[in-house]
């Protein structure tokens, strides 16, 4: 499983999230929403400290990580981020792991 994150959506975290070198940025599950995945639940992101991170990847020296307790939720998909042009806001799409 992996985390990729567009360009823009690199520039949407330095921008909105005001994310600087050194920093860690956590990707969340939360009860709650509509997602494509699972029924029920949607992704959140926020800035927090990795206790289990079991997936990551770093970006101009940002940290992005999503800890075991939510691994659950991608059900062996890959986490893509990018961003809605429209809302300017980011938008999450999935691929099965190993495509």
């Amino acid at each position: 499983m992996e985390i990729i994150i567009s360009e823009d959506a690199l520039n949407w975290f330095q921008q909105e999230m005001e994310t600087v070198n050194g920093e860690t940025v956590r990707f969340f599950v939360r009860y709650g929403g509509s997602s494509k995945l699972q029924p029920g639940f949607s992704l959140g992101v926020t800035k927090d400290e990795p206790l289990e991170a079991t997936v990551q990847t770093t970006h101009d020296g940002v940290l992005f990580f999503i800890e075991q307790s939510d691994v659950w939720y991608f059900d062996g998909h890959n986490l893509l981020v990018s961003v809605n042009d429209e809302l300017n806001e980011l938008a999450y799409d999935y691929e099965k792991a190993g495509n």
